[in-house]
């Protein structure tokens, strides 16, 4: 049964997998933008951008702020930082065992 750390790493992986949203925090990683102009150059409806946008908040990819009737959203670097984290974790692991088999191949016969 997945912790719920795991859950989170599952949800961030899961907003990535999409490459519409893929493209949402492309546009948003160069400035803060709102749900408006992000709807234009996808070529989706308003309400499939929100549909995006909130899987992208859910997993802590994205944040957003309303004032007035305009909804600006940003990236948050937080759930950059979980699947980061996941991934050096398994990347160190995979360097340890690999120093191991380059340690044995060494050795002299």
């Amino acid at each position: 049964m997945p912790t719920l750390k795991q859950k989170g790493v599952d949800k961030v992986f899961h907003a990535l997998g999409d490459s519409t949203r893929r493209e949402i925090l492309e546009m948003l990683s160069e400035k803060p933008v709102s749900v408006s102009l992000l709807a234009g150059p996808l070529k989706i409806s308003l309400p499939a951008v929100f549909q995006h946008l909130q899987v992208l908040e859910a997993c802590g990819l994205v944040r957003s702020e309303k004032v007035g009737r305009v909804r600006t959203c940003q990236i948050d670097p937080a759930g950059f930082s979980v699947a980061g984290k996941w991934i050096a974790e398994r990347r160190a692991m995979w360097e340890r065992k690999l120093d191991r088999l380059g340690d044995l191949l060494d050795e002299p016969d």
